[in-house]
C-alpha cells in the first residue's frame, strides 16, 4: 500500500475541511494514489475516477457534505469520494460480494444522496432536491456532476431546460474529459471564468438589467446579444447552456485546484439561480497507463500498480458478446441490409467486432437509448435490418419507443440482449432481469433466449431471416459453455423448442443458459431413480405450445428454469397450461426465476447458487415439489 501521511488524518470531508488550502495538492496526490492501489487489488472502473481526483477533492473542501449535496452521474468516478466520506476503510472490498457498491448507493452513505448507475440522472435528481429544499426553506447547496459523454442524453437537456425555468438554485459541474466542447484552457480562461463566478460581475450584470428596464425594447434586445456575444467570445461553449436558462462558467482546468477552488467558492456565494461550470479534465489523469490507453483503463480487471499489467486469465471459450459481433458481421457479409447500432457500447456488445468490416453500416447514437431503437425503426421502415445492440438493463430506457415506434407498427427491427440474468460486480442496478416479461407482454413480439454459444449463432441467424415483425434475442455476460461451434448459422422454426433427454418423470423447461445445469440436475435426479427430460424452450413468445402440452401431461412434475424476473417466461407457460386446462389435471409445476428482489453483487456462480438456480438448487425443488405432493396425498387419506 502507497504511503499517505495526510491522507491518513482523514475519514470523511470535516477532517478534509480543516486543512489549509495549500494542503489541498497532497491531498489529492495521495488519493490518487490510494485509488490506483485499491482498484488494482479489486478491479474495477479505474480511468473515470483519476480524471475527478482534484475535482472531488475541491467538492468536499468548498461545500458542507452531506449538508450539501453531491450527485455523481453513473458513478463509476466515485471510488475517490468514498475514500474520502468514510469507506477507505472498506475500499478493498469494492464490487467484492458483501462489499462496497462500485456506484453511488444511498443505503451505503449519507454522503451518497442518489444513486447512480445508469446515466444522464444526475441534474434532473439535483434539481429535485433544489426544488425540495425551497419548498422547505432550506439553504444548503446541490451540486448534480455529469461527464460530457452523459450530456448525450435527452434527458439531461430536459432537465436543463427545466432547471432554467424554474430558477433554483443548482450548481451542475459539466466535467468534459474528451476535449469534445471546448478548447484547451488555460491561465487566461481561467481568470475569466473567476471573473465571471465572482460577485463584482454578477452585480454589475443585475444592475445592468435593472437600469435597462426603462430603456426602449430594441437598446434591450441589442445589449442582451452584445452581452451573450462577448461572453460566448470570453468563455467558449457556453451560449448553448445559456440559451438554456443557465448561467455558464468556463471552461477551466479540472486539475488545477488554483483555479478549481476560487470558482467554486464565488459560485457556493455568488450564486441565486442554475449555474453550469464547464470544467476539463484528463480520464486517468496522473497514472501514466490509464493517460496513455483511457478506453482499456475505463474498467479493468485486478492489474501491477507499477507496470499497468492487467492479469487477465485466459479465456477458456469464447465470450457470448464475441460470439454475437463475430455471428453478426459473418451475416453481413452476405447481405448489405444488415446495419449495427449501438448505445455508446461499441465493444460492450460487440458490435465495435462488426464495425471493423463494415464502418460505414455501424451506428454508435451515443448514450441515448430511446433515439437508438427509434433510429433503428426508420432504417427499418426503409427495407434494412438493423440490428439494435443494447445490454438488458439499458434497453428498459428505450421501452416506451419500443412499444409505440417498433412493436405497434410491426417493424422487424432485431433487439440483441446482452447481460442478460446476473452481472456479477455491476451487482442490481446492472442486471438483466426484466427484458423477457416486459417484451413477451407486447404483442406479436419474438423473444428468443441462447442456451449456448453455438444457439446464439442461430439465434443471429434466426433474426436475420425473420422480417415480419421485432425479433429479440437474450445472452448472458462472459463466457459460453464450450460446445462444439457451427460453421455457419442455421434459422430455427419461430416457436419451436428442442429435447435435449427424454425422461418420463420430471420435466426440466429451461429458457436460457441454464440449460447446462438443469442437464447436470437430470443426472443428479436420473441416480436419485427420477426419470428426467429436460427441454431447451428457445422462444418465450411464441411459446413451443405443443412441446410443452406435451411435457406437462406426460410427466408428474415440470419446472420452468429461467434468468429473469417473475412474469416472464415461467408465467407464460403457466397461463398457457391453465387456458388448456392442465392444472385440473394434477401436474405439479414450479418456475424457478431471479428472486422478487434486488440482488447485490457477487460473482454470478454464487448469485445463482443462492437463488437456487444451480444445478443442486433444481434437485433441491423437484424434491421439495414431490415431498409436498406426499404429505398432500398422505393428509387426503387421513
Amino acid at each position: 500500500m502507497p504511503e499517505t501521511p495526510l491522507l491518513d488524518t482523514i475519514r470523511t470531508p470535516e477532517d478534509l475541511r480543516k486543512l489549509p488550502e495549500d494542503k489541498l495538492r497532497q491531498v489529492a496526490d495521495e488519493l490518487r494514489q490510494e485509488t490506483i492501489d485499491a482498484v488494482s487489488v479489486t478491479g474495477g472502473h479505474l480511468g473515470a475516477g483519476l480524471g475527478v481526483i482534484e475535482l472531488t477533492t475541491a467538492l468536499h473542501y468548498v461545500f458542507n457534505t452531506p449538508a450539501d449535496r453531491i450527485i455523481w452521474d453513473v458513478g463509476h468516478q466515485t471510488y475517490p469520494h468514498k475514500i474520502l466520506c468514510g469507506r477507505r476503510d472498506r475500499i478493498r472490498t469494492l464490487r467484492q460480494g458483501g462489499g462496497l457498491s462500485g456506484f453511488t448507493k444511498r443505503s451505503e452513505s449519507e454522503y451518497d444522496p442518489f444513486g447512480a448507475a445508469h446515466s444522464s440522472t444526475s441534474i434532473s435528481a439535483g434539481l429535485g432536491m433544489a426544488v425540495a429544499r425551497d419548498l422547505a426553506g432550506g439553504d444548503n447547496h446541490v451540486i448534480a456532476v455529469i461527464g460530457d459523454g452523459s450530456m448525450s442524453a435527452g434527458m439531461a437537456y430536459e432537465a436543463l431546460n427545466n432547471a432554467g425555468a424554474l430558477r433554483s438554485k443548482l450548481i451542475v459541474i459539466l466535467n468534459d474529459n474528451e476535449m469534445s466542447i471546448a478548447p484547451p484552457v488555460g491561465a487566461m480562461s481561467a481568470y475569466l471564468s473567476r471573473l465571471m463566478s465572482g460577485k463584482a460581475y454578477q452585480t454589475i450584470r443585475e444592475t445592468a438589467k435593472q437600469l435597462s428596464k426603462n430603456l426602449p425594447q430594441f437598446v434591450i434586445d441589442r445589449a442582451a446579444q452584445a452581452e451573450e456575444y462577448a461572453r460566448g467570445f470570453l468563455a467558449g461553449g457556453g451560449t448553448l447552456f445559456e440559451e438554456l436558462g443557465m448561467y455558464y462558467v468556463g471552461p477551466i482546468d479540472g486539475h488545477d485546484l488554483n483555479h478549481l477552488l476560487p470558482v467554486l467558492q464565488n459560485v457556493r456565494d455568488n450564486a441565486d439561480g442554475p449555474v453550469l461550470i464547464h470544467v476539463i479534465t484528463q480520464k486517468g489523469k496522473g497514472y501514466a497507463p490509464a493517460e496513455a490507453s483511457d478506453d482499456k483503463y475505463h474498467g479493468v480487471v485486478q492489474f501491477d500498480p507499477v507496470t499497468g499489467a492487467q492479469k487477465k486469465a485466459a479465456a477458456n471459450f469464447p465470450s457470448y458478446t464475441k460470439v454475437f459481433g463475430d455471428s453478426l458481421a459473418k451475416e453481413a457479409e452476405k447481405d448489405d441490409k444488415i446495419v449495427a447500432i449501438t448505445a455508446a457500447m461499441p465493444d460492450g456488445t460487440g458490435v465495435g467486432i462488426f464495425a471493423k468490416s463494415f464502418p460505414d453500416r455501424t451506428f454508435d447514437v451515443g448514450i441515448a437509448e430511446q433515439h437508438a431503437v427509434t433510429f433503428a425503426a426508420g432504417l427499418a421502415t426503409e427495407g434494412y435490418k438493423p440490428f439494435c445492440a443494447i445490454y438488458s438493463t439499458f434497453l428498459q430506457r428505450g421501452y416506451d419507443q419500443l412499444v409505440h415506434d417498433v412493436a405497434l407498427q410491426k417493424l422487424p427491427v432485431r433487439f440483441a440482449i446482452d447481460r442478460a440474468g446476473y452481472v456479477g460486480a455491476d451487482g442490481a442496478t446492472h442486471a438483466g432481469a426484466y427484458d423477457v416479461a416486459y417484451l413477451a407482454c407486447l404483442p406479436e413480439m419474438v423473444v428468443m433466449a441462447a442456451a449456448d454459444e453455438a444457439e446464439l449463432v442461430h439465434m443471429v441467424a434466426t433474426a436475420v431471416a425473420y422480417n415480419d415483425g421485432p425479433i429479440a434475442f437474450r445472452y448472458p455476460r462472459g463466457e459460453g459453455v464450450g460446445v462444439e461451434m457451427p460453421q455457419n448459422g442455421v434459422p430455427l422454426e419461430i416457436g419451436k423448442g428442442r429435447i435435449m433427454r427424454q425422461g418420463n418423470q420430471v420435466a426440466l423447461l429451461s429458457f436460457g443458459t441454464r440449460l447446462a445445469e438443469a442437464l447436470k440436475a437430470a443426472e443428479e435426479l436420473e441416480a436419485k431413480g427420477l426419470s428426467t427430460t429436460v427441454a431447451d424452450a428457445r422462444f418465450a413468445k411464441p411459446l413451443d405450445e405443443e412441446m410443452i402440452l406435451k411435457l406437462a401431461r406426460e410427466h408428474d412434475v415440470l419446472i420452468t428454469i429461467e434468468e429473469g424476473s417473475v412474469g416472464g417466461f415461467g408465467s407464460m407457460v403457466h397461463h398457457l397450461l391453465a387456458d388448456n386446462g392442465v392444472f385440473d389435471e394434477g401436474l405439479k409445476i414450479r418456475s424457478l426465476v431471479l428472486p422478487d428482489e434486488y440482488t447485490d453483487h457477487d460473482k454470478p456462480d454464487r448469485m445463482y447458487g443462492n437463488a437456487g438456480m444451480d444445478a443442486k438448487g433444481i434437485v433441491s425443488k423437484v424434491f421439495e415439489v414431490l415431498q409436498k405432493s406426499e404429505q398432500a396425498a398422505a393428509k387426503g387419506r387421513a
